[in-house]
């Protein structure tokens, strides 16, 4: 059993569990006497319902109840003001079985409640449902004159905002990103238990069971602890499972009308409308820089869509804002309100498209001025934040640059387009940068030592697949110097002590921290111990005289020493827990913290087909100290992966005339499959940020997606000549 460090390439501690089987996940709790919840869905955009019949479904075999607006359970959080902020349930401006209303299509209209879920499925089918239709607009690009600035957006202007018009070398764009879903391979799901009129338990899939407990609490008046949400396995999620969604309240209903556990779980098509998406966009892109290439002014002006019933907005600018040091900007981000279910956070939430924008404007720029895209983008490296003129907590881009670039062969690039091939392919070498923003949360964290000198640790943060719970038992373990087997993470709970949710790359930095802490904090607890009982070889030492080696507290003369367990028997302790909040510093606030990244790929696009293919990719990271190279490799092939789907497969078709999408399954919304991706070259900078956080972590999750579809389109024009500005990039675009 060797000692560990933060930063070797382990093993999941979760691996072999997900492996055999043992793993449960949110539709895999079977409790005694559970029964299965089939949402029904609306078949318009808008209007109402005018009648709905569910007298045959409620005589089919098996069908325990048939849950309507008509016969819901009270919800009194629903009644909350939404101005409230208080007692508002938030993500709930949708309320389900609240009344006749439409608000988009495949809206749950009911829940059919069976003992097996194949009879819920022939009740759902026996509903009988009227609507009264009403006009409905699910278009962004035909509604976009009626696009309006949200509450909390602002304008962003610096310098003179026209400046780039004046520029000798000019370059103006506008580009075009569709709806893309998250798609996870687990399904949303949920399955709960009333214990008694005031106590509920659900088994959720949720990226945050504090959330998830804080929500249904408000929602349907319990105390806080009276809510137990538990998620400590999660077949991807990507954001879609940051917030209360249908499934999840019709679960709960549905246990209170039966007086049974009700488990329901959402069909795939049911996937693309009920629990959020990434909403299209439009984007206006100006840029000027002066002949030598440096920046003059930049002009990004972004659309979006939200639903009629709630505002939901994506950090579509924050790249430009911050990317490249540029004196003169103006930056606007409206919305349109559609009759469409409302979009949410989905990897990368806003930077993913706008970045796409960003670099491939930067790209059509490089050629303008019959220069290096990477050149340009090096003369236009921002030594601190242009956006609010912080010094950054750490930036490694150049090395970024210089490593990915000769680990690519960047140098074999011929410059002009359509000049590299290979037989009937064109090849194409294309770059890009990316900026994902690095923050840290209050997090809470739990440690037990036991009697046989092991740990347990607890902490209510899920893990929707990037390896926390890893990471975790790792720094753990460097900290308190003992074997990974040694100790035993315990998550996914909200009765554990409090963590914020999986998402905005911020999990390791927040959770890692409490856990680092509150690691510190007991071997600081066990140094007190040892030296302050009497007839310990260790009693009335000082503190600068003694030092941890492995589990055993020793002097440095090397003349006495006790172990752990040890500290506990001399106490007469059968264990010893310490708690620890963790929370930044007011230096977070000095210093602007992001991640940064480098993608490079080489592309080959047939010459009679239009058909694209990536061949390779390179992709350099700062992502500051790296905790676990194997997860945090895998993150990156994550990233790169999707952004393969969305730069050259991923869209959300609707058809507008009935606002419906066309495209709701996995057979016609194309995803990557093995076939498509090539080789991924993963560089880390792996190099501390001092600010962030003890570890000197910066977030990695979204990171290497940001600018990565630029970096295929780029690629693309490279090898055909032709630029595309819509994705995604289709053989009938190229042809």
């Amino acid at each position: 059993m060797r000692k560990v460090v933060m930063g070797d390439r382990l093993d999941r501690v979760e691996g072999q569990l997900k492996v055999t089987g043992v793993a449960r996940y949110a539709a895999e709790y079977n409790l005694p006497g559970v029964a299965h919840g089939v949402l029904v869905t609306s078949s318009i955009p808008r209007g109402r319902i005018s009648k709905i019949d569910t007298k045959a479904a409620e005589r089919a075999p098996g069908v325990l109840a048939v849950v309507t607006h008509e016969n819901a359970p009270e919800v009194p959080g629903y009644e909350a003001s939404v101005n409230n902020e208080g007692s508002r349930v938030y993500g709930q401006e949708f309320r389900l079985f609240y009344d006749d209303k439409i608000l988009h299509n495949f809206q749950p209209v009911a829940l059919v409640v069976a003992d097996t879920y194949e009879r819920a499925v022939h009740g759902a089918f026996l509903v009988s449902i009227g609507y009264e239709k009403e006009l409905h607009n699910t278009s962004l690009r035909d509604n976009l004159d009626d696009a309006f600035t949200p509450a909390d957006q602002k304008d962003h202007k610096r310098g003179r905002p026209d400046a780039y018009k004046e520029a000798p070398v000019l370059v103006e764009q506008e580009y075009h990103t569709p709806i893309q879903v998250h798609n996870p391979m687990e399904t949303h799901s949920t399955t709960a238990l009333w214990e008694g009129d005031k106590k509920v338990k659900v088994y959720n899939k949720t990226q945050a069971t504090k959330i998830s407990q804080k929500e249904i609490s408000k929602a349907f008046d319990l105390e806080k602890e009276n809510v137990e949400a538990h998620s400590p396995f999660v077949g991807g999620a990507f954001g879609s499972s940051s917030r209360l969604w249908p499934q999840e309240m019709a679960a709960i209903m549905g246990a209170k009308v039966t007086g049974r556990p009700v488990k329901v779980m959402l069909m795939r098509d049911q996937v693309f409308n009920m629990v959020g998406y990434r909403p299209a966009s439009v984007q206006y892109f100006s840029v000027g820089a002066t002949a030598e290439g440096k920046l003059l002014g930049i002009a990004h002006h972004a659309r979006g869509f939200t639903s009629r019933y709630e505002q939901f907005t994506e950090r579509l600018l924050d790249p430009t804002k911050s990317m490249y040091s540029c004196p003169n900007m103006d930056t606007s981000y409206k919305l349109v309100s559609l009759d469409m279910s409302t979009p949410c956070w989905t990897r990368g939430p806003g930077e993913t498209s706008g970045s796409f924008a960003l670099e491939s404007a930067m790209d059509e720029l490089a050629y303008a001025l019959k220069m290096d895209p990477l050149e340009l983008r090096k003369i236009n490296y921002a030594e601190k934040d242009p956006e609010n003129d912080k010094p950054w907590s750490s930036n490694y881009l150049l090395q970024c640059y210089e490593r990915g670039a000769e680990r690519f062969g960047w140098s074999r690039r011929n410059p002009e387009p359509r000049s590299m091939r290979e037989g009937e392919w064109l090849v194409g070498l294309g770059m890009a940068s990316g900026i994902y923003k690095a923050a840290r949360d209050r997090a809470e964290a739990r440690v037990k030592l036991l009697a046989d000198g092991s740990v347990l640790l607890r902490s209510a943060v899920a893990d929707v697949g990037p390896g926390s719970a890893t990471i975790f038992t790792q720094i753990a373990a460097d900290r308190l110097g003992l074997p990974m087997e040694k100790v035993r993470f315990e998550w996914g709970n909200s009765v554990f002590p409090y963590a914020p949710g999986q998402f905005g790359s911020h999990t390791t930095a927040s959770v890692g921290s409490a856990v680092y802490e509150v690691c510190t904090d007991l071997k600081q607890r066990l140094q007190e111990l040892a030296v302050n009982q009497p007839g310990s070889p260790l009693y009335g030492a000082q503190a600068a005289d003694l030092f941890f080696e492995g589990n055993t507290l020793k002097t440095k003369t090397g003349n006495a020493s006790l172990r752990y367990a040890d500290v506990l028997e001399l106490h007469a302790l059968k264990e010893l827990e310490v708690s620890r909040e963790s929370r930044g510093g007011p230096e977070l606030d000095e210093f602007s913290s992001k991640s940064f990244c480098a993608n490079f790929v080489e592309v080959r696009v047939h010459a009679a087909t239009g058909e694209v293919r990536v061949a390779k990719v390179v992709s350099a990271v700062d992502a500051g100290k790296i905790m676990n190279h194997k997860t945090a490799e895998s993150q990156v092939y994550g990233s790169v992966v999707w952004g393969i789907g969305i730069a050259l497969m991923e869209e959300g078709i609707i058809d507008h005339r009935f606002g419906r999408h066309l495209n709701n399954d996995l057979a016609d919304y194309h995803v990557p499959i093995n076939a498509d991706v090539p080789d991924i070259d993963v560089i880390f900078t792996d190099l501390e940020d001092p600010i962030v956080d003890p570890m000197g972590a910066k977030g990695i999750g979204e990171i290497p997606l940001i600018g990565f579809t630029a970096a295929i389109a780029n690629a693309v024009y490279h090898a055909t000549g032709k630029r595309i500005t819509k994705l995604p990039i289709t053989p009938d675009k190229l042809l």
